[in-house]
């Protein structure tokens, strides 16, 4: 399992957040902006550090402040997709998808090329891709830094439509073909509809809901409908 029992103020909301994740498939971390979802990908990743809690992937901790244990970021064995690709603009497509890819390893440069669909991209720098070529781009790059765990932070809130349904598919692939786990975060429900597995819903900083996906969204659209009568 995946452990995180997190807390931290955050401006205006404490964030409390104290759930068990599945070890593989897709998590959505649900809820308007500035319910915290952000920020938890942030606190797993490293880039802002708890007030107090852990987090724990299967065996290995990676944060615990009661024995004072923090590995740093670049340690953590986590890939991050942000909201926009982030790809090296120098590089071709080649190189940023090798950058931090060891061969040997589980996942393979041949295999994430092949499921991303970007094999005609490999020569090309990120000013001539469209954006959603950008963002297989982003995943295949952070699969192939081989994570322990897969970080999404809203990575297709920057595209049309168009480009989001192109995308889906893809992430859907990844979910369903590799077994790293993901942690994804949204506020779109159709988003959760398509992917997720297990939903984290969020609200000023607290987990209003836990559960599997279907069950959740039961819930959600529910409220939905009593909040427009």
């Amino acid at each position: 399992m995946i452990s995180i029992a997190l807390e931290k103020v955050l401006g205006g909301i404490n964030l409390n957040v104290d759930v068990e994740l599945p070890n593989n498939g897709l998590t959505v971390f649900f809820g308007p902006s500035g319910s915290g979802k952000t920020s938890v990908v942030n606190l797993l990743a490293g880039l802002m550090t708890p007030d107090k809690g852990l987090i724990k992937i299967q065996d290995r901790v990676i944060f615990d402040s009661e024995n004072r244990v923090s590995v740093p970021p670049y340690a953590r064995r986590m890939g991050y997709i942000f909201q926009e690709s982030r790809l090296f603009p120098h590089l071709t497509v080649n190189s940023n998808l090798r950058y931090g890819y060891r061969d040997g390893h589980q996942i393979r440069f041949d295999e994430v090329v092949e499921l991303l669909g970007i094999g005609h991209l490999l020569k090309r720098r990120p000013h001539h891709l469209s954006g959603g070529e950008k963002q297989r781009v982003a995943i295949g790059r952070a699969l192939l830094t081989n994570p322990d765990l897969l970080l999404m932070d809203e990575p297709l809130s920057a595209l049309d439509e168009l480009r989001k349904a192109e995308i889906i598919p893809f992430i859907k692939r990844v979910r369903d073909e590799f077994y790293t786990p993901i942690v994804y975060v949204t506020h779109s429900t159709h988003e959760v509809e398509s992917l997720a597995n297990t939903v984290v819903m969020m609200k000023n900083g607290a987990v209003t809901r836990f559960g599997e996906a279907a069950d959740v969204m039961t819930d959600i659209k529910q409220a939905m409908m009593k909040e427009a009568v």
